[in-house]
């Protein structure tokens, strides 16, 4: 039985020694044939640097936090396929991991020829499909070809954030100010008017309307006096 509690820990702390420096960034040939194949084999992994863990049953940002190796920018997992009516089911409860593109073979570097496994690569939506709002995060998922002989039931998983540019910064807050404004709009300090303004206002007419003459008194860099002629039409 798999044990995702443990999951959280990094290879050094068991030993109660952190490595400075280390990084973990296997290329994808290593991931397959050393990680993800010796993993399937049987074959227990010094260290345990990749742990177990159904990433859908948690959000993307509560990942980094259950992973091994806690990377600054990428995080790996052992990841049970789970299958819904014989397809693969990747729902978590606030979302959906959504395939993009077509799926890539990987290759060995010693024989072109010979693919290792197989490269999958999702993204993150929010919300349930077919909608949902698009996120930055990305997971590749890599499993062993079709024809390989060992059980398939396990895939190992890359998860990341996908870098933002600074155009696309620059936009979303000046969306956000834009939105913002229109939301609460601030009074103009140019101008302000209140009741107080208007002197000897004069009500005078009869079923056609009513004429309202009054002299407005505003400060605008001088006292001006701005006459009004404005016509009421009668509310009934």
């Amino acid at each position: 039985m798999m044990d995702e509690s443990s999951s959280s820990s990094s290879p050094s702390s068991s030993h109660g020694v952190e490595l400075p420096g280390f990084r973990f960034h296997p290329t994808e040939e290593e991931l397959l044939d050393f990680y993800l194949r010796r993993m399937l084999a049987g074959n227990k992994l010094h260290g345990d640097i990749i742990g177990f863990l159904n990433i859908y049953k948690h959000h993307p940002t509560e990942l980094p936090g259950l992973a091994r190796i806690n990377g600054e920018r990428e995080w790996y997992f052992f990841v049970p396929r789970d299958r819904k009516h014989g397809r693969p089911n990747r729902t978590t409860e606030n979302g959906f991991w959504k395939a993009t593109g077509s799926d890539k073979k990987i290759l060995t570097s010693s024989d072109p020829r010979k693919a290792l496994g197989v490269k999958k690569t999702l993204v993150f939506y929010e919300g349930r499909a077919p909608r949902g709002r698009k996120t930055d995060w990305v997971m590749n998922e890599y499993r062993m070809p079709d024809a390989c002989t060992l059980p398939q039931e396990i895939v190992l998983c890359k998860v990341y954030r996908k870098a933002t540019s600074l155009k696309v910064l620059e936009q979303r807050a000046a969306m956000e100010e834009e939105m913002m404004a229109y939301i609460s709009p601030t009074p103009s300090s140019e101008y302000s008017m209140s009741f107080s303004d208007f002197e000897d206002v004069k009500f005078s007419g009869g079923g056609q309307g009513w004429s309202c003459t009054t002299a407005l008194n505003m400060d605008w860099n001088q006292d001006t006096l701005w006459p009004l002629d404005t016509t009421f039409m009668p509310l009934c």
